[in-house]
């Protein structure tokens, strides 16, 4: 029998598989054989052999119309022929005719609200009509028509052409309608027909008013068929009488993306009048005109969460039909629809839904779906599956990352064999999922390239074949005509026969195999739970609650509730309960006096309190390290903004920070950010708020995102724009909820909508420069679209992290099922489903949540009575119930637990259930005497937490709160409070509950909840923080002690009593309560109720956990703790923070909560363990879509950034979605906080405040170097002056030895006064690391120098080019002079601002630059600033401190950058205000003594070019001011220090202060060189011994160019240039005077500078080169040595400073024979004292009688040094000589003419010369000894 088809089939492969599996279905008792199919097409195996055959996809048509306005649909259907309209050309009007919209070409008004009140004369057989004009659409214009040219009510009838009249100007007789069209000035651009533009009857109102009346029915009433998918599916309905509820078709439910509208109108529109339209265009003509005036009533229409309003697929079926609307006349109340062909229509029985007790889904598959006609309300059209079958649409990139070929599309016939295989593989209590799907069809693509074809009629016997294997659940219905045929079938056989005897399958696959257009199907759900869940998940979570609400409000749950007015054995509730009451006496049960529940009187128990629990004292706020972790990720990625270069963010003109946080609209949140914000401190350490104060404002920083956000989100802008400097942070807490756009917001389900975007995406915040936007949230992937607003790269996931206590999220409760404990904390209540479907299928004109929260109630209720005074009860209740109960009720009176129990989560979300439940639940409670045990709350986002007086009492009594007012605000006040908090509202919105939470009963949300982030966050309200071994060892805590009580057994009755099987893995006993449950055991219980624990929830969130030892171990990260952290909160000013108690280091463990499923969600969410869908894999989020039909598998190893990128590929948002118009570049400064609910991201953003504030602090102050310098020892006390005295100046020593402490690696200047002991700095000069330097941070003042990086508007025109300024407004100038040290001429280059001219003088041609402008030494100008600054800067073009704006209090001055050739286009970017000298190409690579000579050499010729200018305008040239400033580029801030009243001071001045006040000297001419004490810290506690010094001066000096002319600085020097000229200057008889009075502040800059060459071989062939050391920068002249490209001076410097000891063995640490140095000072290392000796004649040397030196440094000697000076000093035995020249022949030379061999021994050997090649210019030097 199986090769009866073999002929035809072309595949070996196909019929080996086809034959084995009709075998195995022959001979398989148990089990279903593995279908052909999966042998097919899922097995990895390349398929052979086989021909692809061509597709035989019937064509893809769509049928109907797809016209943008209601009132056009049925235009295109008027033409005769199929070809494309022709433009109309109209006729222009006649001259002088008046030509306006609106108007008859008589000039006469003709619009309908213009006329609607005049009176009109009508001939008789004439009917008034209103036509519509495209020029005016929103005006209808009067006419009158005869009656004869019109159609009746039918559509028939209506006479060719036309015969009207104008009732404007009265105008008769138009025969034709052209004629006509152009006297009312339609201005039409198609041909004019009556049909297409006379569109409504006119009839007068009730006040004689002309209005609006029904459509006319010109069009004959055929069905109308809507468009469906492109794919060719269309829908098509025929109702004769019908209201928007009674049908809609509507998209699938897990985000069908149905082509665009495209053009739309339907896109701008409101959303309720696009669904109008959307409606209305689905049926016939007539039906519309019928019901078209009655479109104002009835109920809201629904769409699918999925449906946005582009989509062309309509919207579902209601779930309960609405009575319909009546047509009103002239319509008659029968329609006669015109004969159309047989099995193109389906007539929907009436009764349908009553008789079988099912409403069919029928969900779309492939091809054109029939008419409807008749009772269209009891059936459901659902596109869930059809994007399966659109792989034909995917994209060639999509194919291509998927992997994919177009040769590998399925063709028509094996996407129905892979959708039956699919539904037959279903459980009885599964649904078909979109995704599931998806991945079958994508793997079926993957694993057969080259699937075999099959051949229509292989297609129906194939299918039957793979409906066998199916145990019945699917059937196949094959017909040859239409897919009308089969569903007509299939709902035929649905209402015949007795409801109870039939035995439906769940699923018809029905195909029509037509050889006219291939293959088409559709699938029927006939499974009542399937075709229930199906119609349910395609409402919107507003949707389904405004369905409850109406259910509620009409009274259709009076049947159910009736039903439940008995317990289930029958009796009557309310009586027993009444009963009851009436034995116990008043009598009620107090759950904390002793072992056993006692009962007393309700006064008397009311009054009772627990003993009060002193030890409970509170913990410090704390930051954990996975907080403080985040926290840091997220400030690196807000320096990372402001570091991209782009200007949208300048953290340095911020210098504080203040925030905002926006909370979903619930009072309870708000109430605990605040809380949060309050113990942590934050507002005291950004300075917002003072520590008195700041407890009561910290409400004022949250925000609720209802009505009344609009007025503080305008403050809060407000106070942006006022504070340009403030960086401010707008907090999006809860982000993924309401993210609906501000266009499409509304009032929904007493909720506004939109807020959050017209909130957060104003274009106030987005332009705002000083505001950050950072949104959290914990299901983010609706952020984390194709349209996100936020960049994948400012994201910032939460890291995962172990310490005492772990985060147990959802991937744990997922992974919890594999642990095979025997009561798993994840679980569904079997029992509890099997009675949800007996009742659903009683009632199933209800939504199932009606249904499932009246058993709920049920169940609680009889839980109650079972325990307490109906034990009978306790067989007909579920074990989940009564275990959970027993919990409650027991738990208070166990010993030592003063009352302390658990709380009950029960998640309601329909508020007017919720209601219900809490009433009842109270209710049961009090009359069963069980008031004071527990307490049952309503939790809505709405309202603030209600509690009774003696349960408040109890708090506050565990507490110690002597505070009055005290009430609980946050649902963690609520701590240890045995209670049931009824949690309502349409979302979960971030609020956390109290360690005491022990169970989360999900049981209510169900398959409507199919979105991953709508399930993920019910099942996120019970995640939190756990103690590590109830996770690393889960079988040991959650060991099940089964008590002996003998199980309950299940009773059944007649199959109508609800069953109560056992429950999954859990035991259903008597004494359910002695269960351990979560791993508490009883003795567990009581010892923790020993200290009754009132911590949070979760330890990641800022407050604290109840492990003692945490705080040890975490190091505390809050700053200012003040009096908020009281032992005692609730003795505090703000009673509502929650307390934190401190719990010994034997705490109890914290175990995972317990949370109950439904079926539906359950298997979701255990989809990862059993080889199911998985929640992760659904559509993320219902305000998205799939951007794609398929797309690669979703795994739980995406994480953090990956699922990010996965969702921002395959995601768009839907035209709701506030990111659906956003800019396609995402915002620069909004950032992204991702983590597991719970886990503590409070805490971590409130830590990022922190941090953000220390950061801008930190952005304000410097590092300084801090170094004492070494004093002499000065006994004498000094007069302190403000100026020096030029005499006692002479009369000073001078101090020659340098004391700063950057010159601590330097060699000391021999003096009789030098310190008798050398530092042993060996180790460190010889050291290629330099050792850091001592600093200090200091705060900047308003005198500081600043870098490119400051801004600030003062200083903005400063140094920042203006919005025009061009780099060609900066002039360029040369200026040559020449320089008798070079021996040549030199040429500088100027580049000076137009600004900066003011300051030169220029030839008359003004092309020449002469001279700088320099002023008289008699000037008196008060804000005069003599002395033109230099800077000599090199690799600091952004770091260094050139700002001198603030330091000179924004007085003009005159500032010189000087700055090497090479650097000059990195100068003139950072700095285009500033005037550039930019020294000779020579020079690029020489140090900062070539700056320095080239400064003094240009100032000293500008001197006399300057003398001789002004001397000819009559100016002596003594009077013409000689001094300049040379300023390191380092130099940071000024400080006067001064003594008041014997007690030191200092304080900050500016540098224009400082100079005016050196500038002010009396006889300053007499001065050389003019310099300040360097700063530091001790400085501020103790006075400068000496106000006046005579020692060296460096960084900051005013030297004195006329005096100095004939002392030049050493221009080949990299270090120590300051040492060398100061005591040149010194030796030459000149002052140098340090005013100690003033101190300098020097930045430590770590970039630039005068750092070291990277000293690297000259030839580059070595690969990898090795580092060299200083004694390798010589060698001998001539050798092979590497030769290295550095400078020779360089070279030479460094070798001298690390190698001296081997020059002068004899002077290491000799401080009495130090070495002679002739004219020059060079660093010989800190061991080897110098003594410095100037030759020429007249100077002022140190009195060198009995000196005896250990050596002798000739440095490039000049001719003033000769033999005879030589002979004058005496040298020990073995003493050393270096002599050193520029080349070897001069070296001869000197040698010769200084004869010193006459007393120096050379040998050959001890010449050397620097490591450089020839054409580098090495020196040489010779060494020698004493003789």
């Amino acid at each position: 029998m199986g090769n009866s088809y073999a002929g035809q089939l072309k595949s070996a492969r196909f019929e080996e598989a086809l034959h084995n599996s009709i075998e195995a279905s022959l001979r398989s008792s148990s089990g279903d054989p593995q279908p052909i199919f999966t042998q097919l097409y899922l097995e990895p195996e390349p398929c052979q052999d086989v021909k692809p055959k061509a597709n035989t996809t019937g064509s893809d048509s769509v049928n109907g119309h797809s016209s943008n306005d209601l009132e056009e649909a049925e235009e295109d259907d008027d033409s005769d022929s199929s070809s494309p309209p022709l433009p109309y050309l109209q006729t222009p009007a006649p001259e002088g005719c008046c030509t306006l919209d609106g108007f008859c070409q008589a000039g006469k008004d003709i619009r309908l609200v213009s006329i609607a009140t005049e009176s009109i004369e009508v001939p008789a057989g004439f009917e008034l009509v209103g036509a519509k004009s495209p020029s005016v659409p929103e005006h209808i214009l009067v006419c009158a028509v005869d009656r004869r040219f019109l159609p009746d009510e039918n559509g028939k009838n209506a006479l060719l052409g036309f015969s009207g009249n104008c009732v404007g100007c009265g105008e008769k007789g138009f025969r034709y309608f052209t004629e006509f069209s152009n006297h009312i000035n339609l201005k039409l651009s198609t041909q004019p027909k009556k049909q297409k533009h006379l569109k409504y009857y006119l009839v007068k109102n009730s006040q004689g008013a002309l209005c609006k009346g029904p459509l006319i029915c010109w069009k004959v009433p055929t069905a109308l068929r809507v468009n469906g998918p492109t794919n060719g599916i269309g829908v098509e309905v025929h109702p004769p009488l019908l209201s928007p509820s009674q049908v809609s078709l509507g998209p699938q439910g897990q985000g069908c993306r149905s082509a665009d509208l495209g053009d739309s109108p339907g896109m701008f529109l409101p959303f309720h009048l696009w669904l109008f339209f959307s409606w209305f265009t689905l049926f016939p003509a007539s039906v519309r005109c019928s019901v078209s005036s009655a479109m104002n009533s009835g109920p809201p229409k629904k769409r699918h969460r999925s449906w946005h309003p582009s989509s062309l697929v309509p919207v579902p079926p209601t779930a309960v039909p609405v009575p319909a609307i009546r047509p009103i006349p002239p319509v008659s109340a029968v329609i006669q629809p015109q004969p159309v062909t047989a099995g193109e229509t389906v007539i929907i029985p009436d009764n349908l839904l009553n008789s079988s007790g099912v409403r069919p889904v029928i969900l779309i598959g492939h091809g054109t779906l029939p008419y409807f006609y008749g009772n269209v309300g009891d059936i459901v059209v659902s596109p869930l599956l059809v994007s399966c079958y659109k792989s034909s649409q995917l994209t060639e990139k999509t194919l291509e990352t998927l992997g994919l070929q177009r040769s590998q599309m399925l063709s028509v016939e094996t996407t129905i064999l892979l959708t039956l295989q699919y539904l037959g593989r279903l459980g009885p209590e599964q649904i078909p999922l979109r995704e599931e799907l998806e991945q079958i069809v994508l793997k079926a693509m993957l694993c057969c390239p080259g699937s075999p074809a099959i051949t229509p009629s292989q297609l129906p016997w194939l299918a039957r074949l793979e409906a066998s294997v199916s145990g019945g659940t699917v059937q196949v219905v094959v017909t040859h005509g239409s897919l009308g045929e089969g569903i007509s079938e299939s709902l035929r056989s649905l209402r015949e026969g007795p409801r109870h005897q039939r035995s439906l399958p769940t699923y018809v696959v029905v195909i029509c195999a037509s050889k006219m257009s291939g293959n088409e199907f559709c699938v029927l759900v006939l499974g009542k739970y399937q075709a229930r869940a199906l119609a349910e998940g395609m409402l919107t979570t507003n949707e389904f609650l405004k369905e409850i609400s109406y259910e509620l409000i009409t009274g259709k749950v009076s049947v159910l509730a009736s039903h439940f007015k008995t317990t289930s054995l029958g009796d009557n509730l309310d009586k027993q309960l009444v009963r009851y009451q009436r034995r116990r006496k008043g009598q009620v049960t107090l759950p904390y006096q002793g072992d056993v529940p006692e009962h007393f009187h309700s006064q008397e128990a009311a009054s009772m309190l627990p003993l009060t629990d002193h030890g409970c004292c509170s913990l410090i706020f704390q930051i954990f390290p996975a907080q403080l972790s985040v926290a840091r990720s997220l400030l690196s990625q807000v320096c990372s903004i402001a570091d991209s270069g782009s200007q949208n963010l300048d953290l340095g003109r911020f210098s504080k920070v203040d925030f905002l946080v926006l909370v979903p609209p619930s009072h309870i949140l708000v109430h605990q950010t605040a809380q949060r914000i309050r113990q942590s401190g934050v507002l005291v350490d950004l300075g917002n708020e003072d520590v008195s104060t700041a407890s009561q404002k910290s409400e004022k920083y949250v925000v609720r995102l209802d009505s009344d956000v609009h007025a503080r989100m305008e403050a809060f802008m407000k106070k942006v724009k006022q504070n340009p400097y403030t960086l401010f942070v707008l907090i999006h807490d809860n982000a993924h909820v309401d993210l609906t756009s501000a266009l499409s917001g509304s009032v929904c389900h007493g909720e506004l909508q939109g807020l959050a975007d017209r909130v957060v995406n104003c274009q106030e915040v987005l332009e705002a420069l000083n505001l950050l936007v950072l949104q959290v949230s914990c299901f983010p992937y609706t952020l984390q679209t194709r349209q996100s607003r936020i960049s994948i790269s400012n994201e910032i996931h939460w890291p995962s992290t172990e310490s005492l206590l772990v985060y147990f999220g959802l991937r744990d409760y997922s992974s919890s099922l594999q642990w095979g404990v025997a009561s798993p904390i994840l679980r569904c209540d079997e029992a509890f489903e099997k009675m949800v479907l007996t009742l659903l299928e009683r009632h199933s004109h209800l939504h199932s949540m009606v249904v499932r929260s009246f058993l709920l109630i049920q169940q609680y209720t009889e839980a109650m009575m079972a325990l307490t005074s109906s034990p009978s009860l306790r067989d007909h209740i579920t074990p989940e119930t009564l275990a959970m109960v027993e919990d409650l009720i027991n738990t208070p009176s166990k010993e030592g637990s003063q009352g302390c129990g658990h709380m009950l989560l029960v998640r309601v979300p329909s508020l007017q259930l919720a209601m219900l439940a809490r009433e009842r639940l109270e209710d049961v409670r009090d009359k069963l005497g069980l008031q004071l045990c527990f307490a049952v709350l309503l939790g809505s986002p709405a309202s603030e937490l209600s509690l009774s007086r003696n349960f408040v009492s109890r708090l506050k009594a565990w507490r110690g709160c002597e505070n009055e007012d005290w009430v609980p605000h946050t649902y963690e006040d609520l701590e240890g409070l045995p209670c049931i908090v009824i949690l309502t509202g349409k979302d979960p919105l971030g609020e956390t509950f109290p360690r005491s939470l022990k169970y989360s009963d999900l049981r209510l949300i169900d398959s409507s909840y199919l979105t991953r982030t709508a399930l993920e966050q019910e099942v996120g309200l019970a995640c939190t923080y756990v103690s590590v071994d109830a996770v690393r060892d889960p079988k040991l805590g959650m060991a099940c002690r089964e008590s002996d009580a003998e199980k309950a057994a299940t009773s059944m009755n007649d199959g109508e009593e609800l069953e109560r099987p056992h429950s999954n893995g859990s035991a259903a006993t008597r004494t359910s309560g002695s269960l351990v449950e979560n791993g508490v055991s009883s003795s567990d219980i009581a010892d923790s109720f020993q200290k009754p624990s009132t911590s949070s929830s979760h330890p990641g969130d800022p407050v604290t956990s109840d492990i003692g030892t945490l705080t040890q171990v975490f190091k505390q990260e809050c700053d200012s703790l003040g009096s908020q952290l009281s032992s005692n909160p609730c003795k505090a000013s703000n009673p509502s923070q929650s307390t934190q108690s401190g719990q010994p280091p034997s705490s109890p463990r914290v175990s995972p909560r317990t949370v109950i499923l439904s079926r539906a969600a359950y298997n979701l969410l255990a989809g990862e363990s059993a080889s199911q869908l998985s929640s992760v894999s659904l559509l993320p989020h219902a305000d998205v879509s799939w951007s794609s039909p398929l797309r690669p598998v979703f795994t739980h190893d995406l994480q953090g950034a990956e699922q990010s990128a996965h969702y921002r590929q395959w995601t768009v948002a839907r035209q709701h979605h506030a990111d659906y118009e956003a800019s396609p570049v995402p915002h620069p400064r909004r950032l992204l906080l991702s983590g597991p609910p719970q886990v503590g991201k409070t805490g971590a953003y409130l830590q990022l405040l922190r941090l953000l504030h220390r950061m801008l602090i930190r952005l304000l102050e410097v590092d300084v170097y801090d170094e004492e310098e070494e004093h002499e020892e000065d006994g004498e006390q000094h007069r302190n002056s403000q100026w020096p005295d030029v005499e006692e100046i002479r009369k000073m020593p001078f101090d020659p030895s340098p004391r700063d402490p950057k010159f601590r690696k330097a060699s000391p200047v021999y003096s009789p006064r030098i310190p008798r002991f050398f530092k042993d700095l060996r180790q460190e000069v010889e050291s290629q690391t330099p050792t850091r330097r001592l600093t200090k941070s200091i705060r900047l003042s308003r005198f500081a120098a600043h870098n490119a990086f400051h801004h600030c508007e003062q200083c903005h025109a400063y140094c920042e080019a203006g919005p025009a300024a061009q780099l060609s407004e900066c002039t360029f100038h040369a200026f040559t002079f020449s320089s008798s040290m070079l021996g040549e001429e030199v040429q500088l280059q100027f580049f000076i601002p137009k600004a900066k001219e003011k300051h030169f003088v220029f030839s008359q041609e003004g092309s020449h630059l002469e001279c700088l402008r320099l002023p008289l030494v008699s000037a008196k100008d008060p804000d005069l600033l003599k002395s033109p600054i230099f800077t000599p800067t090199t690799g600091r073009q952004e770091h260094g401190l050139l700002n001198l704006f603030h330091a000179m209090e924004g007085t003009s001055h005159l500032h010189i950058l000087v700055i090497k050739q090479f650097e000059m286009p990195h100068y003139r970017k950072y700095w285009p205000n500033h005037i550039l000298l930019v020294l000779p190409a020579m020079f690029n690579n020489a140090g900062v003594g070539a700056a320095r000579f080239m400064i003094k050499e240009l100032s000293y010729h500008n001197l006399e070019l300057e003398r001789n200018r002004l001397e000819e305008q009559g100016v002596k040239r003594q009077d013409v001011w000689p001094f300049i400033v040379m300023m390191d580029d380092s130099c940071v801030q000024w400080n006067a220090h001064q003594s008041a009243d014997g007690s030191p001071s200092s304080n900050n001045v500016s540098l224009k202060s400082v100079l005016q006040h050196m500038e002010n000297t009396p006889k300053i001419l007499l001065y050389a060189m003019c310099g300040i004490s360097k700063w530091c810290s001790s400085l501020a506690s103790k006075t400068p011994s000496r106000p006046f010094s005579r020692c060296h001066l460096h960084d900051f000096v005013m030297l004195n160019v006329d005096l100095t002319q004939n002392v030049q600085y050493d221009l080949n020097r990299y270090d120590c240039e300051e040492v060398d000229i100061n005591l040149r200057i010194n030796s030459s008889g000149l002052l140098l005077c340090r005013f100690n009075n003033f101190s300098l502040m020097k930045k430590h800059i770590p970039v630039g500078g005068n750092k070291d060459f990277v000293v690297k071989p000259k030839l580059m062939e070595i690969e990898n080169p090795a580092t060299f050391i200083p004694s390798q920068y010589v060698c001998a002249p001539d050798s092979e040595q590497t030769l290295l490209d550095a400078p020779a001076q360089f070279l030479l410097e460094r070798f001298l400073l690390s190698c001296s000891h081997r020059l002068f063995p004899k002077a290491v640490r000799n401080r009495n024979n130090p070495v002679l140095s002739i004219d020059s000072y060079l660093n010989l290392s800190p061991e080897i004292s110098v003594c410095y000796i100037n030759s020429r004649p007249h100077s002022t040397n140190l009195n060198h009688q009995g000196l005896v030196f250990s050596g002798l440094l000739l440095y490039l000697c000049d001719s003033f040094v000769v033999s005879g000076l030589l002979k004058k000093f005496r040298f020990l035995k073995g003493a050393t000589l270096c002599v050193i020249c520029q080349d070897r022949s001069s070296l001869r030379q000197t040698i010769v003419r200084l004869e010193l061999e006459d007393e120096w021994q050379f040998r050959l050997r001890d010449e050397f010369q620097t490591a450089n090649c020839s054409e580098d210019r090495p020196l040489y030097f010779l060494t020698g000894r004493h003789v």
